[in-house]
This record gives C-alpha cells, sequence and structure tokens, in this order.
C-alpha cells in the first residue's frame, strides 16, 4: 500500500511523527479486508486486537515522501497471527514492526475465521 507524506503527517520540521508509522501499518491491515470486500471487524463486534508490537524507526520519513507499507505473516495459531510490516521509501526500509494480533470475540479470546485466514494467506 502506497502513501504520500503531507503536511499534518508532520512536525514543524517536515519529518513524519512516530506514531504515524502505526498508523499506516493499521492502514495497510485494514486494506487487506476492504481489497477483498471484508469489514476488519465481524458483525458481531469481533475482531483483532493488538497484544504486542516491537517497532524499529531506521530512518525518517519527510513531508512529501511517498511510502510502501509491506505486511508479512511470521506466525499463526489458533487465535493470534504475528505479522512482520515494514515501510520502504524507494526501496529503502525505513520502518519495520513486528506484530501481534489476538482474534477476540465477546472480549474473549477465541479462533480465528477461516474467511479471515484466507486474507492473511494471500501474503
Amino acid at each position: 500500500m502506497k502513501i504520500k507524506i503531507y503536511y499534518e503527517d508532520t512536525d514543524a520540521g517536515g519529518v513524519v511523527y512516530h506514531t504515524n508509522y502505526l498508523k499506516y501499518c493499521e492502514r495497510a491491515r485494514s486494506e487487506l479486508f476492504f481489497s477483498r470486500g471484508l469489514m476488519p471487524l465481524g458483525e458481531d463486534g469481533s475482531g483483532f486486537v493488538v497484544r504486542s508490537l516491537k517497532c524499529d524507526f531506521l530512518t525518517p520519513a519527510r513531508l512529501g515522501d511517498v511510502l510502501e507499507v509491506t505486511t508479512e505473516i511470521s506466525d499463526t495459531k489458533r487465535v493470534s497471527i504475528r505479522l512482520k510490516q515494514s515501510i520502504y521509501r524507494c526501496d529503502i526500509k525505513i520502518f519495520e514492526m513486528d506484530i501481534t494480533l489476538v482474534f477476540v470475540k465477546n472480549s474473549k479470546p477465541s479462533k480465528i475465521p477461516q474467511k479471515f485466514l484466507k486474507i492473511f494467506d494471500t501474503l
């Protein structure tokens, strides 16, 4: 997924705020569902929640940059999935995140539905 950096994404020096990298990765994960005509949340309020994440900020993005967010599966379990998301600027990795998502239903960990697993299988 491509993202262009606008003024609203940056500080006064034109450098992207650190929290925006998390937002960009979240958008890329949501787009995986939207691009297949699905919502990331079930009609019953079920969906994925973040259990843990580890981020490495390698070099800053700046106003006007066009970034590419990639997502890969690291591990899949019954109720959780671990992903590696990276952000690139001109084929140079500038950010990397390992994130573990847990599927919940009624606020409790639950087996990931097959329709959601199929989305991640395409990565």
